[in-house]
């Protein structure tokens, strides 16, 4: 997708070099209001990080008709290019800044994480591509006159933009899916899913806004840029807000994670290990960001019940007790967790994870899957401990874990999970 929107871009550059900026003062203000949208990034859940003012200046300027009542004619490619010098504008600087920050070698000493720095390129990569998508779909129609046919003032262009902005909409989404699927692994249907429910927060201001400001810039002229985009600043500070209380949550849950570790009741290491097989099964077997966030809260705080105990368990291995132990620690765990504030779907999760697996003739209520998971996980990770106490190699060790699994699968843990966990960790 780099190269696509890479070739893009050099292409929409090399037309506008040859023939001129049409109307190059609104080029120009576009291209600062694009620039500055991506300096205000923000960052949504499953560390996504999105430019609503970019993208919402970059979907103006493709769905731009009339401004101040007389008609422009910049096409396609001058979105493109217009869209992209934006980006360049305040990604390079970063960039530069970033590179100067590493020590020779390429070791990095400080500055953005390597992901973080692709996860921005991977956003201007799709909202170049998004706002390309959106402009060749409307500049085309536009100056050939099709979009003559109803006026500009009447509700029938109003329609047709709208109808326009959902389908921009829609390819942003698939692009970020798709961007999520190469990143992260996560799978396509599972993250064009999380994408598509994100269209109706900050997805709907973005295109809103954009529509807004190449409506009204037809009466008003480029006073609408800074009009209209001013909302979308103040539910940007709202998304920041949000994000703020999310990073509370999650510093409240590492630390009653940790308190297991500190009390010498588990492992070191143990919840974070545990956590991390866990959503990489969650990826595996589709689950959205929303469900793998609340997996992983989960998974770090399934072994709290533990501190209730009077002696600890022998290595902290909870997967080798009892399963009237195993399902007492569990409950007295989702106690406490009631009581941190998190979402109570985390504490339903740590309080059915030791529950029996109901197989395909079972009865009762069905186990949540991130239950299930957690527990194969746990499992997981316990036995592989013991059989590091007793001097087993690791590969030897993995595969007499894995063996360990399949035999209880289908009846002690859910077969899906642990056929993920071998495809995962086979």
């Amino acid at each position: 997708m780099h190269g696509a929107a890479l070739a893009l871009l050099a292409a929409a550059l090399g037309a506008v070099a040859v023939r001129g900026v049409y109307q190059p003062g609104v080029a120009l203000a576009f291209t600062v209001l694009i620039a500055l949208g991506e300096c205000v990034r923000i960052t949504l859940p499953g560390d996504r990080e999105q430019a609503p003012i970019g993208a919402a200046g970059a979907l103006a300027y493709a769905l731009l008709g009339p401004l101040r009542g007389l008609p422009t004619g910049h096409g396609v490619l001058q979105v493109v290019a217009v869209t992209g010098a934006g980006l360049l504008l305040a990604l390079l600087p970063e960039a530069v800044r970033a590179r100067a920050g590493a020590p020779p070698g390429g070791a990095r000493r400080s500055g953005p994480a390597p992901w973080r720095e692709r996860a921005r390129w991977d956003g201007a990569a799709r909202r170049l591509l998004g706002a390309a998508f959106a402009a060749a779909v409307f500049q085309p129609l536009y100056n050939s006159g099709v979009v003559d046919l109803f006026s500009a003032d009447g509700p029938a262009y109003g329609a047709f933009l709208t109808a326009v902005a959902a389908l921009a909409a829609l390819c942003d989404a698939v692009l970020a899916a798709l961007l999520r699927r190469a990143r992260s692994g996560l799978r396509f249907p599972a993250g064009l899913e999380d994408e598509l429910r994100s269209l109706f927060g900050i997805g709907s201001a973005i295109a809103a806004t954009g529509m807004l400001v190449s409506l009204a810039a037809g009466e008003v002229g480029l006073w609408a840029l800074p009009l209209f985009c001013a909302p979308l600043l103040l539910a940007q500070v709202s998304f920041r807000r949000a994000a703020a209380v999310r990073a509370t949550t999650g510093q409240t849950i590492a630390s009653l994670a940790k308190a297991t570790e500190v009390a010498g009741y588990t492992p070191a290491g143990h919840a974070r290990r545990v956590a991390d097989t866990a959503c990489a099964l969650g990826r595996e077997l589709g689950l959205g960001t929303r469900e793998l966030a609340l997996l992983e809260y989960a998974a770090l705080m399934h072994d709290v019940g533990q501190l209730s105990l009077v002696e600890p368990v022998p290595g902290g291995a909870t997967a080798l007790l009892p399963d009237e132990e195993q399902q007492r620690i569990a409950r007295l765990g989702s106690e406490v967790i009631r009581r941190t504030g998190v979402p109570r779907q985390v504490a339903e999760q740590v309080a059915r994870l030791a529950d029996p697996y109901p197989g395909p003739d079972g009865d009762g209520r069905p186990v949540p899957l991130a239950a299930r998971i957690i527990r194969v996980a746990n499992a997981h990770d316990d036995l592989l401990t013991a059989a590091r106490g007793r001097g087993v190699g690791e590969a030897v060790g993995r595969l007499e874990v894995l063996e360990v699994l399949r035999l209880g699968r289908g009846r002690v843990y859910d077969a899906r999970v642990v056929d993920a966990l071998v495809r995962v960790r086979g």
